[in-house]
């Protein structure tokens, strides 16, 4: 997309999705829908206690429909949730300090597995790219690393401490089987095998001192190539950071990841959650109900890339906005959900 094209784009509201009676929190697109003919389906928690899982009426509509309500499984608010790579499974996590695991059976879903450890709220789940493992965080300042086994069985493989609060997301990095949480403590940690022992340990933290945040740390997401990896904080600034990405895929350099930029100046109040699409387009969503997307300038040097604000959505939503995720296929729809109770779609275009 060339300089000018950029210029002209906006982001127009397609629909507003209805139905949760709390705040809605997260938000995940299901990665085997959206393209080949196949509707989007986007699954919704929130604080209460459910999941909605919404359809796309056809491929070419912009209109969503609720198709089912997962409830009755956790007691206390549904913080995350994630669906397995082949989009088959949903895993939920919730404040109950459960995780549960859902598949769909004809127009229901059950439930089909519930991973309990954790001593209290869980904030996150993720699964890694091949659908092998599992990882949840709470707010214990733990993360578990879960093992995917047959019969919908999940062995915890790893209870890795380091943070020093609460942790608030877990993501794995989308080309190889190294993990990135993020939390109250300020900090970003890279997480990584031991290729002998097969334990698990902490082989970097960015923190204030490598040019990190300077307060809590919301989110994280990768670019499609996964050698950048944006972060967004209470300390109003989203950072962009960089790995040599043929290290990091033959196996080494794992913990060489590095400050490229920050961007500062854009948001006057927390930014609780950040998405990089497949195009590069990074979208923001913050406490001041506004949505805001980002591209890579042009005019930089590859080691010190900078960014530009493309547009600014204000009052995209009511109250607070606690998540914005692109559709991991390319046709530039956004859904955000907020504090507001609602799920917005968006079309960039």
């Amino acid at each position: 997309m060339t300089q000018m094209e950029e210029e002209r784009l906006k982001l127009t509201e397609v629909q507003t999705l209805e139905g949760h009676t709390d705040r809605v929190w997260g938000l995940a697109w299901n990665p085997s829908t959206g393209a080949d003919g196949v509707p989007a389906v986007l699954a919704s928690c929130s604080g209460d206690k459910t999941v909605r899982i919404w359809q796309q009426r056809s491929p070419s509509s912009t209109s969503f429909d609720c198709k089912a309500v997962l409830e009755d499984r956790h007691n206390r608010t549904v913080r995350s949730s994630a669906w397995s790579p082949s989009g088959k499974q949903l895993a939920t996590a919730s404040f109950d300090a459960t995780t549960a695991i859902w598949e769909q059976n004809g127009e229901d879903f059950e439930c089909v597995s519930t991973l309990e450890g954790h001593e209290n709220e869980v904030k996150s789940v993720s699964w890694n790219a091949s659908g092998s493992l599992l990882a949840t965080c709470s707010r214990d300042k733990c993360v578990w690393i879960w093992e995917v086994l047959p019969g919908n069985e999940f062995d915890c493989v790893s209870v890795l401490q380091g943070h020093t609060q609460d942790v608030k997301m877990v993501q794995w990095h989308p080309k190889v089987d190294v993990l990135f949480s993020c939390s109250y403590d300020n900090t970003i940690k890279v997480w990584a095998e031991d290729g002998d022992s097969d334990d698990w340990s902490c082989v970097q933290t960015l923190g204030e001192s490598s040019s990190g945040h300077s307060s809590t740390v919301w989110a994280l997401s990768f670019n499609e190539t996964g050698d950048k990896m944006v972060t967004c904080s209470d300390d109003l600034t989203i950072k962009v950071w960089g790995v040599d990405i043929e290290r990091l895929l033959s196996g080494d350099g794992t913990g060489s990841w590095r400050h490229l930029c920050t961007m500062s100046g854009y948001h006057d109040r927390t930014i609780f959650s950040v998405h990089w699409s497949r195009e590069g387009i990074i979208a923001t969503g913050a406490a001041d109900d506004a949505i805001r997307l980002f591209s890579e300038s042009e005019d930089h040097s590859v080691d010190e890339p900078s960014y530009r604000l493309l547009l600014k959505k204000e009052k995209a939503h009511g109250m607070d906005i606690n998540s914005v995720q692109w559709s991991p296929t390319a046709n530039r729809l956004l859904a955000s959900a907020s504090d507001d109770g609602t799920i917005k779609i968006w079309k960039l275009e």
